[in-house]
C-alpha cells in the first residue's frame, strides 16, 4: 500500500472507531507499516474521529520523527508488534468498553464459547499492567504478541494486528463483540463452553482453511490443553498471566443493573 491509500485508510478506521464508541477524545492510535523502515502512525492528542489525512506523523522503526508531525506517545507498543511479528502491517490499539471491561476487571477472553472466534482470533490474553506510554507496557506484552493476534492490557484497554489495517480492525472489534456476548451470557445464568472434540475440529479447520497458522495452538488458552491440542514450541508464559481464570462474581440483579447502565452510555 502506498503511502496516499494508508494515510486515506487510517482517518477512515480511526472515524470507525470513534464512531462505534472503541475509542473517546484523543484514546487508542492506529499505524501501518508501509516498509521495511517506516511506519505511519496517528498523532497524539488528537481524536480519532476528527483526524485529517495531514496529521498523520512518519517515523522509522525505532520511533525517530521522519516528518514534523508528532506520533503517538503509545507508538513504542506498535514497533514492539512489527519487529516481533514480521507478518503483521498494522495496528490498532483502543478502548471498546466491553473488552477493556475485561482488562480492568482482571480476566482474558479465553472461553471456548463461540466457534468463530475459535477459528479466526483465537484467544486473547491479559497481560500485566504496565504504565502507557513506558517499557513497561512493551515489557509485559512480550510474552504474548508472537502467538496471538490480540491482547488485554490490564487497567487500559485492547491491541489487535494484523496483515492489514482492516484485518487489525475485524480482530479488534471481534474481541470487542466476543466480549459483549461472553458478559450478557452471564447475566443469563452462564456461557456453555465448547466441548473438546469440536474445539479439536475448529483448529484443524482454521489451519487449513488459513485463518490461523500452526503456531496459534501455544496461546495462552486453557482449553488448547484440555483437548488433544499440542504446542510443539517452547512457550512459557508468566505466572500472574496464567491466572487469567481468575473469577469475578456478581449477582444476577447486579449484572443486569450493570449492563443497563452500559446500554445507557452506548
Amino acid at each position: 500500500m502506498d503511502e496516499l491509500q494508508a494515510r486515506k485508510l487510517i482517518v477512515e478506521i480511526g472515524k470507525l472507531l470513534y464512531e462505534r464508541s472503541y475509542v473517546v477524545s484523543s484514546d487508542g492510535n492506529v499505524s501501518i507499516r508501509l516498509d521495511e523502515n517506516t511506519v505511519l502512525a496517528t498523532p497524539t492528542m488528537t481524536c480519532k474521529g476528527r483526524m485529517t489525512e495531514d496529521s498523520l506523523a512518519l517515523t522509522d522503526m525505532d520511533g525517530k520523527p521522519l516528518s514534523d508531525k508528532r506520533a503517538s506517545s503509545e507508538l513504542a507498543m506498535h514497533l514492539l508488534i512489527y519487529k516481533m511479528r514480521p507478518d503483521v502491517k498494522a495496528v490498532c490499539h483502543a478502548h471498546p468498553p466491553h473488552g477493556t471491561a475485561f482488562a480492568v476487571a482482571g480476566l482474558a477472553i479465553d472461553k471456548p464459547i463461540l466457534s468463530e472466534v475459535i477459528l479466526t482470533l483465537g484467544c486473547v490474553p491479559l497481560t500485566s499492567y504496565g504504565t502507557p506510554s513506558t517499557n513497561e507496557l512493551t515489557e509485559a506484552m512480550k510474552p504474548y504478541v508472537e502467538h496471538h493476534n490480540a491482547l488485554l492490557m490490564a487497567n487500559h484497554g485492547a491491541v489487535a494486528y494484523g496483515d492489514d489495517l482492516w484485518q487489525a480492525f475485524d480482530r479488534l472489534e471481534t474481541l470487542e463483540h466476543t466480549a459483549k456476548i461472553a458478559i450478557l451470557a452471564k447475566a443469563l445464568g452462564g456461557a456453555n463452553d465448547l466441548p473438546p472434540d469440536a474445539i479439536e475440529k475448529l483448529i484443524n479447520i482454521r489451519e487449513k482453511a488459513g485463518y490461523l497458522k500452526e503456531n496459534a495452538r501455544c496461546q495462552a488458552c486453557g482449553y488448547l490443553h484440555d483437548s488433544q491440542i499440542s504446542c510443539n514450541l517452547d512457550v512459557t508464559y508468566p505466572n500472574l498471566l496464567q491466572a487469567n481464570g481468575g473469577k469475578v462474581s456478581f449477582t444476577r440483579e447486579e449484572l443486569i443493573e450493570l449492563l443497563s447502565q452500559a446500554a445507557n452510555l452506548s
